[in-house]
């Protein structure tokens, strides 16, 4: 049996979707409004790089533009996240709470780490009340590099994990499992690219499939 679970938050406990457009639409419209954008909002191209450190989120996104304007964006983007999350706009997956219950109920240890910042991050953990369930969530400010494997062995260190699992929906969430040696459990969510589930261990559809696969892995 799995003994911890260190979850991703984004497209894989929290609907990031729901609040996403919503947030973006709002920042670019700003960018409009100040005269540093003049295109539709690359709502597309955000969701194809979604999992990426931030840095890397708002040069994709603004490549023609300074630091400072990523910089001012990156903030109101955050500021309407983090609103959208407040007014109850965003939403767990489905079975979410049931299964952090189910897990917790079993000893399972649970924790998040994630590329989001430290006060988006803990809009969502106090909207839903996560701590009932979650032994402590990361965030990858907390690390130098930026790299989510980092990140993923801080917590190791931090808590002598062994026999864990890294349960997310892109790229870097399996990459950071497997060079840390826990299971990549790769989620097929709204994010989700087929081609990055293909390395993950084990690819769920819906959260619920954690509760027997605790007991199996």
């Amino acid at each position: 049996m799995l003994q911890s679970i260190i979850f991703d938050m984004d497209g894989t406990l929290f609907q990031t979707n729901k609040i996403l457009e919503l947030s973006l639409e709002d920042t670019f419209n700003r960018l409009r409004e100040n005269g540093f954008w003049g295109q539709a909002t690359p709502i597309e191209q955000y969701r194809m790089i979604m999992g990426v450190p931030l840095r890397k989120v708002w040069e994709t996104l603004l490549p023609d533009h300074s630091n400072e304007i990523r910089e001012q964006a990156n903030e109101f983007f955050h500021e309407r996240l983090i609103g959208n999350i407040k007014h109850g706009n965003g939403a767990l997956y489905p079975n979410a709470e049931e299964v952090l219950g189910n897990l917790k109920a079993m000893d399972c240890s649970i924790f998040i780490a994630s590329n989001g910042l430290i006060e988006y991050l803990s809009a969502i953990v106090d909207f839903y009340g996560l701590n009932k369930w979650v032994t402590e969530t990361f965030c990858i400010q907390q690390i130098n590099s930026l790299d989510k494997a980092d990140l993923i062995g801080m917590i190791i260190k931090k808590y002598n994990l062994n026999n864990a699992a890294v349960v997310g929906d892109r790229i870097s969430d399996i990459k950071a499992a497997k060079q840390n040696g826990l299971i990549a459990i790769g989620c097929n969510f709204d994010f989700a690219q087929e081609d990055e589930l293909s390395h993950a261990d084990i690819v769920i559809g819906d959260l619920i499939e954690l509760k027997t696969i605790v007991h199996k892995v």
